[in-house]
């Protein structure tokens, strides 16, 4: 059995708010038995998965940890919602809501232009960087949001929170150094069509620039504190 199992056999259970021995006595095992599963000491059977993913409302993929979602689904490009999309999710509710919606507009303009620039750039390896370190970057802040609640299980990530801080930011700092590395190294056709000023953004991304512009004064305005 995989290392994924016994973390999310115990996120799920934890998360559904019942204790070993009652999550046990609904599977038909002995909490010893469960304890067991739980900590990686003893491997099941195909039966108590299958028995286990009915029970959480899962899929085996998931509990396996094969798939990210529970339902077991790998998500494609069409299965990412727009981050513009209409719904309860991309609604900031109550008070104090302003900061972090006008905030949330400005990083993901200015993504629009980052993504549109790749794609232009056209190079497999630049884009992979890129996304990787922009993956790190709202990891990091995730966790830190997460960690507000001391209730919020722990085992809904395989690595520590010290340990996930200090390699975050040691990856991220690897990741500008190869990325700068590979950006120098864009043939010189590439490079012409890569040629950016404030104009050419204006007149690129009319609907984008202004956040673009903004978040850079805002960083440079942070940088100089």
């Amino acid at each position: 059995m995989n290392t994924d199992f016994p973390r999310i056999l115990t996120l799920l259970r934890k998360e559904r708010g019942i204790s070993q021995k009652q999550a046990a006595a609904e599977l038909g095992i002995s909490q010893a038995l469960l304890s067991h599963y739980e900590k990686g000491i003893r491997e099941c059977g195909l039966d108590f998965v299958v028995r286990t993913a009915d029970f959480y409302g899962v899929s085996c993929d998931y509990l396996l940890g094969r798939s990210p979602e529970r339902t077991g689904a790998q998500i494609t490009v069409e299965d990412i919602p727009d981050a513009d999309a209409l719904g309860k999710e991309n609604m900031m509710r109550g008070s104090g809501s302003i900061l972090p919606t006008l905030n949330k507009k400005l990083i993901a303009n200015a993504l629009n232009i980052i993504f549109d620039l790749l794609h232009t750039a056209n190079n497999k390896e630049l884009t992979t960087a890129v996304s990787s370190f922009f993956n790190l970057s709202v990891y990091r802040m995730f966790r830190i949001l997460y960690s507000v609640n001391p209730k919020n299980e722990q085992s809904m990530f395989t690595v520590s929170p010290a340990a996930a801080r200090a390699k975050a930011l040691a990856a991220m700092v690897l990741l500008e150094s190869k990325a700068e590395e590979i950006a120098s190294g864009i043939d010189t056709e590439k490079a012409q069509a890569l040629f950016i000023s404030t104009q050419t953004l204006s007149q690129n991304y009319p609907l984008f620039a202004s956040s673009l512009f903004n978040l850079i004064k805002n960083a440079e305005n942070h940088l100089d504190k």
